[in-house]
């Protein structure tokens, strides 16, 4: 089971009893629509089970600060989807007061470095919404590099959103996102 320790957050195994935690807060974010189906809570079950753990190319960690559950970050790297030693993140901070204080900027780091360190991985990468500046902001902050745009790429309440893909390798200096 992977357990990370940082500055300001610990990244560790969901717990069983988080499910409907970690549930409403997806099914209070309206930008991923797609998070919040049926069939999302089935696998999102299914996720928390296997949490701490690499399975089918997905790893599954809450995000604690301040001796409670902040949020959710995953890697992945499902098979036949990606090069090997490629993988993507996905972060979500629950609540809006959580966010800004350098909780997501931990998290990245963390999850980044023991990518490069334990699972042999070459590249992380990971997107945002175009007009998320503050998502931008922290990558940018930690070292990742700004590849281009996916156009009309996530289904939204707006249509499909453009989104931006950062990236960094194992050879880039993982910054400390002071």
């Amino acid at each position: 089971m992977i357990s990370l320790e940082g500055d300001r957050v610990s990244l560790r195994p969901l717990r069983p009893e988080e499910l409907d935690l970690v549930w409403e807060a997806r099914v209070n974010d309206d930008t991923a629509p797609w998070m919040s189906t049926p069939q999302a809570y089935e696998r999102l079950k299914q996720r928390v089970a296997n949490s701490g753990r690499f399975v089918d190319g997905w790893l599954d960690l809450g995000i604690e600060a301040d001796g409670r559950l902040v949020g959710e970050i995953d890697a992945r790297q499902p098979p036949r989807s990606m090069p090997q030693g490629v993988f993507e993140l996905g972060i979500s901070l629950f609540d809006t007061g959580d966010r800004g204080r350098g909780l997501g900027t931990d998290a990245i780091r963390l999850l980044t470095r023991h990518l490069f360190e334990n699972e042999d991985a070459d590249r992380v990468q990971a997107s945002t919404w175009v007009e998320n500046r503050a998502m931008r902001r922290v990558f940018e902050k930690l070292g990742f590099t700004e590849e281009g745009t996916l156009r009309s790429y996530m289904p939204s309440e707006r249509g499909r959103d453009d989104y931006v893909i950062y990236a960094i390798t194992k050879w880039d200096p993982l910054e400390d996102g002071a």
